[in-house]
This record gives structure tokens, sequence and C-alpha cells, in this order.
């Protein structure tokens, strides 16, 4: 059965192939799998992104952020959404911003939320016992495990990522790799401070927002760190983003919250890069220790266990990546909990209809 699925994205998020969010790459493989897997796919996000499905755009999204932004973006989403539920046929709403309580429809099609990001982000009602117009998905173990007592978590949906057919990363060059949004929580000062300590150059790559405290992390930790021989790429495609991180003698993630996931970490063992990161949240899920990568628990041993990664082996990040972190292994999984949830609801509205009948 084709199955017509409306995935809505975040707001102020454009998706594509260069998009660094982490709800967006998996927004972006959700849809492709379901176009080549012969389903219909409905994307709601703001102009610019692009998609294998249809695209119903919204305005696009300002260099400049702020609340008003934020609430003007949030008032389109939910017009989009208006009008893909009366232009289409839509079996089930998938929704993956921070801020879809903002803009959820009323309706009795089934609504999927996916928790990207740190729970304590999301308001707290969300999570509170009671009927709630949306179901969750978690995509971790620990994610799940951090949840308010009480909470329905549908299905626990580890993240994926395109592994490569053979492992690129079996010639290092001699730099260390940093990537995703240039932003406090992720902590990429203390990756330039290790990468000096450890006395090897950092190449930095990701976006800087256009929130104000983005644009404030960068001007007074970030920019006065970047002096040669560490590197800003910028904004990198998903080929120069591969080659950077198949060459890197390792990938550092110096999160300071709590890993819901780490895409990143995945595609850097996709790669045959081995992963030094703090031991946060789901890096531990991720992270084979001592085979795939080093996690420490301080900002203070990073630097050690830049220099002792290099000793890991491509091949065993890449086959681990291989056999752990796919997309078709994500996207097979949603695509199953689309069919359940979907035939859960048909059997719903037959019941009523029995029960009106009798």
């Amino acid at each position: 059965m084709s199955l017509t699925i409306l995935n809505v994205g975040f707001s102020l998020a454009t998706v594509s192939q260069s998009t660094p969010g982490g709800a967006e790459q998996i927004l972006r493989c959700i849809d492709e799998a379901l176009v080549e897997a012969g389903h219909r796919s409905i994307v709601v996000a703001p102009a610019g992104s692009s998609c294998r499905g249809a695209l119903l755009a919204t305005r696009a999204v300002e260099s400049q952020l702020d609340e008003e932004k934020h609430t003007v973006a949030c008032e389109e989403q939910r017009r989009a959404i208006q009008r893909a539920l009366s232009e289409f046929p839509i079996d089930l709403i998938h929704m993956h911003g921070i801020d879809f309580h903002r803009y959820l429809p009323t309706t009795e099609i089934p609504v999927l939320v996916t928790l990207h990001l740190p729970l304590s982000w999301y308001p707290r009602e969300i999570f509170l016992a009671g009927p709630h117009p949306f179901l969750l998905v978690c995509v971790s173990r620990s994610q799940a495990r951090s949840c308010p007592a009480g909470t329905r978590i549908e299905a626990v949906i580890e993240n994926g990522v395109d592994v490569p057919q053979t492992c690129l990363g079996l010639k290092k060059e001699n730099y260390v790799a940093a990537l995703g949004r240039i932003c406090p929580e992720k902590g990429f000062h203390l990756a330039l401070d290790a990468a000096n300590n450890a006395g090897l150059p950092l190449v930095l790559a990701g976006n800087v927002f256009g929130y104000a405290a983005h644009q404030q992390y960068w001007k007074q930790e970030i920019e006065p760190r970047l002096k040669p021989p560490h590197r800003f790429l910028g904004a990198v495609g998903p080929r120069k983003k591969r080659d950077l991180l198949a060459h890197a003698c390792c990938l550092v993630v110096s999160s300071l919250v709590e890993e819901t996931s780490c895409l990143v970490a995945m595609e850097a063992m996709a790669c045959g890069t081995p992963v030094v990161a703090l031991r946060r949240g789901a890096l531990a899920e991720i992270v084979h220790e001592g085979r795939t990568g080093i996690l420490v628990n301080s900002r203070e041993q990073l630097a050690d266990a830049i220099l002792a990664a290099r000793r890991l082996s491509p091949m065993t990040c890449w086959e681990h990546a291989r056999t752990h972190f796919s997309a078709s292994r994500m996207t097979t999984r949603y695509v199953h909990l689309y069919r359940h949830l979907i035939q859960q609801r048909v059997s719903t509205v037959l019941q009523r209809g029995a029960e009106w009948v009798a």
C-alpha cells in the first residue's frame, strides 16, 4: 500500500543536502527513502529547501533571527500544514521541529513527533500524562531514559547516515576535524583548545546562524582562537564534508549538552574516522570505546585522546557504521511505524462505525 506522508521541519531551518542540522538531515533521508520506495512525500520547510517529494515552501529564513520572526515563521508553518491537509490525502504527519507545538494541527490523522534535541529544550507539558494529539519518538535509548516519569514513548529509532560502499579513510592527513552548528552548546572552543594542546591543526566547518547568542559566541570564543594552523571552512556540502572527515585523523565532539544522538560522529565513522568526544548522552551508545573512538570525562583529557585515537583502525570504524548506522536501517523502521499507526487509526475508525451502527 502506497503512503502519503507529510514531513514538517523546524520553521527556521531549510532542508537540503548541505543542511547542518540533525533534524533536517533525518527529514531529508526520510523524504528520499519514501520517494524511492514509491510513496508520496510532502515536505513543509522554508524556501531554499530541496527535497525529492513535493515541497510546500514557507517564507525564506532571514539572516537575523528573533522571536518576532520566529512567530511569523510558525504561522507560515501552520498555513502550509493546512494547505497540505486540504490538497493531499495525508495518511500521517511527521513533525521534526523543536517548535512543533506552536503549529500542531487539529486533526484525526496520526501525528508523530521525533524528539531530535535535548528534552529540556521542549515544553514540559508535552511529556505530561494524558491524551495528546501526537505520539513521541526518541532517537536514542539514553534520551528515552531521561524522559519524565509517565511519558509515553511510541518508539526509539536511532538515527542513520549514508555509509559509503568502501572505507574512504585509509589515508589520513595531519589534522583534526570538527563540524556542526557554531553555537555555545556545541563547545567548539574546547575542540580548538584541545587541538592546540595536542599540537595538531583543527579544521572547523559549519554554519553560524543569525541568532544573537550564536553570533556572540562566534565573536567571543571562536574567532580569537582561529589562528593558523587552524582553519574555518564555513558550511560544506556532502562531498566536501565526506572528504574532510575521511582524511582527518579524528573527529572531535566537544558538546556541552547531553547529546540525544550525534550524526556527525556516525558520518565520521562511516568514512573510517574515529571519534574523540566528551562523554555526553547518546555518545556512549554511538562510540565503541577503544575501537571506533575514545570518550573522556573532562575537557582536559581531550588532547591526549586525540593523540591516542590515531592508533585506531579506519576499517573497524567503517564496519561498525555499516552495521549500526545506515540510513536505510533507520528509514525502514520509520516506514514500519507509519504503517502500524495508520492501521491503528483505520481500525479505530471502523470500530467507531460498527458501534454507531449497533
